[in-house]
């Protein structure tokens, strides 16, 4: 089975840290697991430069830039979570979802998790959440 996200990969309580350095956590992860080559890492550092990933209510979503969906073996999900908050280029973040998407699979991860992060109620009720009540909200997120 396929899973785009395990739980070992939801990350909790997270201390605060640069930006760059939890893309590399997170594309060392998928590394790891084999989602992506090593180079998505460095692709994902490239997004932040032209693209602010952060996308409101103290989210942000790091994924690659176009040129490097190359790099990705299977569509996967990081997610960690700062209670405290981290700095994301000038918006303090509390939820980090990293995203490797297969072609254009990213597209609908990408809108899926917007709709789940829309609301900040429901962003808070994700940063109180366990690892396994967290999977349970994004696992459903496939790509279509």
């Amino acid at each position: 089975m396929n899973t785009i996200l395990q739980k070992k990969n939801i990350i909790l309580n997270c201390q605060s840290k640069a930006k760059e350095d939890v893309i590399k956590e997170i594309g060392k992860i998928f590394y790891d697991d084999g989602y992506t080559t090593e180079k998505y890492t460095q692709a994902m550092l490239d997004k932040e430069k032209v693209f602010n990933t952060a996308i409101g209510n103290a989210v942000a979503i790091p994924h690659g830039i176009e040129e490097g969906k190359c790099e990705v073996k299977k569509s996967g999900l990081v997610i960690m979570t700062f209670p405290q908050g981290t700095d994301w280029g000038g918006e303090t973040v509390k939820l980090v979802i990293g995203i490797a998407g297969v072609g254009d699979e990213h597209i609908d991860i990408l809108s899926n998790i917007a709709v789940t992060c829309s609301d900040e109620d429901e962003v808070d009720e994700i940063l109180k959440s366990s690892v396994d009540q967290i999977y349970d909200t994004f696992a459903n997120i496939e790509a279509e």
